[in-house]
């Protein structure tokens, strides 16, 4: 059993999630938040609702949850997999960040677990990592570039790079010194070559210096040419940053090679994060429209008192406009609403506003009622809202009503949950009222719950007659 794609068309779910994914602070877990559909297993269902509820209280308190913003290491852990691969920096900054947010929030979630007794369970079986911290920081530092005594080779090798630096520098000032002094120097005395400082020597006096010629003027009146002292300096800085690339590789090669053990943890940690953040995003969202965990039964029931449809809500609010609550309830004792009256009374927000609250708990997302409001599952929740005239399969309206009825009927028992506007319209009155009655005892045989509106008399007449059936009607706020 599953939620027909209409139906979460028909209430508008996507734009709630779509509201929702807009607070989320990863990538990651903005595409898990889009994934969301209404679930069907209580325990998995009051769960979510739970760490939501914990996660909102947390904003309105002093014990604020540690930041979870991090960047996908995922492409990361596919590599680790891989023998004798490397990262690069970037990427062991990345796993550093992910390990030091999952430690925050566990060592957080250990202290606070009282009052987070739900969030902490997603946190109790994490192992707590210290050491990749460690081991990358021995390695990175803080500014991303890899430490001297990353190992004792590089540490030798940086020294002999800044001895050649050094030796460079005093050769080159010697030949620049003794070569002014001949007058073999052009005024501007010196010039950079590939990064590479040389002498702007006379063209006359070329042969009077030692080294090896880097280039010329446009004139030809200036030859470029690197002292011999300063050139062997020179050759000997290429070797050893020639080193110091391939000492880099291995060290970082090695540390690629450290994480791989670690791969299914910082995957668990990547998880939490993403789920946190999700948490997080229906928490905020839920900030924003005041909703709440309602009372969540197994047995079949919807009390909704006080209850605002979160969209209409969060439009009304930016302008201003006050938005007026609804209550409705549906139980065993009276599990289908007859809604009559006029056509601008609001009857399918009420609908919609039924169906759409139903969604979002299902999908672990509070909602904006009063605290003593109760709510169930529906394992096959349908609807027919709106104008549903099919132009692709060029059905009439009514013609297409009639087949959705059908798949309805397929589908309806004691766990479903339908909601119908203008129940039997589309075609001629009388047929339209007898076929609706029809549909509707069928309905109610098979103990279904459901609200239905309507402008058919026979309709209500009937939910007068049958027991576990009720006629409500829609008024006008004045």
């Amino acid at each position: 059993m599953s939620i027909p794609k209409k139906t979460l068309e028909d209430l508008e779910f996507n734009i709630v999630i779509d509201k929702i994914s807009n607070y989320c602070i990863t990538s990651l877990g903005k595409e898990e938040l889009l994934r969301i559909k209404p679930e069907l297993e209580f325990d998995k269902i009051n769960f979510n609702l739970d760490i939501v509820s914990e996660y909102l209280s947390s904003l309105e308190n002093d014990n604020n949850f540690p930041n979870h913003g991090f960047e996908s290491i995922s492409r990361e852990l596919k590599i680790i997999e891989i023998e004798n691969s490397q990262l690069e920096i970037e990427s062991f900054r990345k796993i550093k960040i992910v390990v030091e947010l999952a430690i925050l929030h566990i060592k957080f979630l250990k202290k606070f677990k009282t009052y987070y007794k739900n969030i902490y369970l997603l946190t109790e079986t994490l192992n707590l990592e210290k050491e990749i911290i460690n081991q990358i920081n021995s390695v990175i530092d803080k500014y991303g570039f890899i430490k001297d005594n990353a190992s004792s080779e590089l540490l030798e090798i940086r020294k002999g790079i800044n001895t050649a630096k050094s030796k460079i520098r005093q050769t080159f000032s010697s030949a620049l010194s003794s070569c002014n002094n001949f007058g073999y120097l052009d005024e501007i005395k010196e010039s950079t070559i590939d990064n590479r400082r040389v002498l702007a020597v006379k063209a006359m006096y070329r042969r009077k210096i030692k080294g090896q010629m880097m280039g010329s003027s446009k004139t030809g009146s200036i030859v470029y040419i690197e002292p011999q002292e300063t050139l062997i300096q020179s050759r000997k800085l290429q070797d050893l940053l020639y080193d110091e690339d391939q000492e880099v590789k291995r060290i970082l090669k090695e540390l690629t090679s450290y994480l791989n053990p670690f791969k299914n943890t910082l995957l668990d940690y990547q998880n939490y994060l993403t789920h946190i953040d999700v948490v997080y995003s229906k928490a905020k969202y839920a900030n924003q429209i005041n909703a709440i965990k309602p009372n969540f039964l197994k047995e079949k029931t919807i009390k909704l008192k006080n209850a605002f449809h979160p969209l209409l809500y969060s439009s009304n609010k930016k302008q201003k406009i006050k938005t007026y609550p609804q209550s409705i309830e549906l139980d065993k004792n009276n599990r289908i609403i007859v809604i009559s009256g006029p056509n601008a009374g609001g009857k399918s927000i009420t609908l919609k506003t039924i169906g759409l609250l139903q969604l979002m708990v299902q999908s672990g997302i509070l909602i904006p009622v009063h605290q003593s409001s109760e709510i169930s599952i529906f394992k096959n929740i349908v609807s027919d809202i709106g104008d549903n005239q099919s132009i692709e399969n060029q059905l009439s309206t009514y013609s297409y009503r009639l087949k959705n009825m059908n798949s309805f009927l397929r589908k309806c028992n004691s766990e479903t949950l339908f909601l119908i506007d203008e129940f039997g319209t589309g075609s001629d009155p009388e047929l339209g009222g007898a076929l609706a009655e029809i549909f509707l005892e069928v309905f109610y045989e098979r103990e279904s719950f459901g609200v239905i509106t309507t402008h058919y008399s026979n309709l209500k007449l009937l939910a007068n007659e049958l027991p576990f059936m009720s006629n409500a009607n829609m008024q006008f706020n004045d």
